[in-house]
């Protein structure tokens, strides 16, 4: 009898229930009726010949099979995706979409003349560029192609390229106190209003960390999630604010706001572009990627 084979579609049906973990959203997701998925899934369990969710009432659970399951069929479905992208590409080497993770609030903001100008290049190629504080995972996940992000340990499956370390410093207004300082400790900063991000955010987790390394805790008078909103709070004179250095470079308009040193121990972060090792990699994200890899060499010069 002739072994029956996998097919796309129905590891597509199966990441679906796995993502949700709930047949009948993963249906409507997927546009077909709830019996039919939970048949095509009945037929994929039949077919590896274990379990791939277990149902305990109205709840589902990935069993081990499922989970590795998912973890391969990921690679299954880029592959096809790789294939599909790169035949494309021998018809407009200019078509497609290239999906870009990058830290939120500042970063993004820095790239946007880079994004005009690639848009520029690849008129009818779609940049699409998420903020998001889990970088590596969305890159791991397939969910973007390219990540700028806080470098971590090394990863055989990723392409990682350093892009060098940015020093955080204090902002504050021209009309401060502080604004002749040429250095400030950050433990002189407790003496002083503060405008952050809220805790959980990647900035004010590491600026916390520095803190208490030292034995100390920054106190804040009001919290935003934006750069534009902290700097505008910086202007009109409410607290002074620990960014990273280059952030107002990009802000030429914000002539009313100076930038002092912190002096060591002071908060740094190191920042990487990463990609995934074995997938196909467009002309157009390779352009991405060398202007993102100059663009962040310009900025330590």
């Amino acid at each position: 009898m002739k072994e029956k084979k996998m097919d796309t579609r129905n590891i597509t049906y199966f990441m679906a229930v796995f993502e949700h973990l709930h047949f009948t959203k993963a249906a409507e997701l997927l546009g077909i009726s709830q019996p039919t998925l939970s048949q095509q899934i009945r037929l994929l369990e039949a077919e590896v010949g274990m379990p791939l969710f277990d149902r305990i009432g109205k709840k589902v659970v990935a069993t081990e099979a499922g989970r590795l399951l998912h973890q391969y069929g990921m690679k299954m479905l880029q592959a096809e995706m790789d294939a599909k992208n790169a035949i494309k590409e021998l018809l407009s080497e200019k078509r497609g979409t290239v999906r870009l993770g990058v830290l939120p609030s500042d970063l993004d903001f820095q790239l946007v003349p880079l994004f005009v100008e690639f848009k520029t290049l690849y008129p009818e190629t779609r940049l699409q560029a998420f903020s998001t504080i889990f970088v590596r995972e969305e890159v791991l996940a397939h969910k973007v192609d390219l990540g700028i992000g806080l470098c971590g340990p090394s990863d055989k499956r990723l392409v990682q390229i350093p892009l060098g370390s940015e020093p955080y410093e204090l902002f504050v207004h021209s009309a401060s106190e502080l604004a002749k300082r040429r250095e400030i400790t950050l433990e002189e900063m407790t003496q002083h209003a503060l405008v952050m991000y809220p805790k959980g955010y990647l900035g004010r987790d590491l600026v916390d960390g520095v803190c208490r390394e030292q034995g100390f805790e920054l106190t804040t008078v009001m919290e935003v999630g934006s750069a534009s909103s902290l700097l505008q709070l910086v202007a009109a004179g409410i607290g002074a604010t620990i960014q990273p250095r280059d952030l107002l470079k990009q802000h030429p308009e914000w002539s009313d706001i100076v930038s002092i040193p912190i002096s060591e121990p002071a908060p740094v972060r190191h920042l990487e572009l990463t990609y995934y090792a074995d997938r196909f990699i467009s002309k157009a994200q390779q352009q991405l990627s060398e202007w993102l890899i100059d663009f962040f060499k310009s900025r330590t010069v």
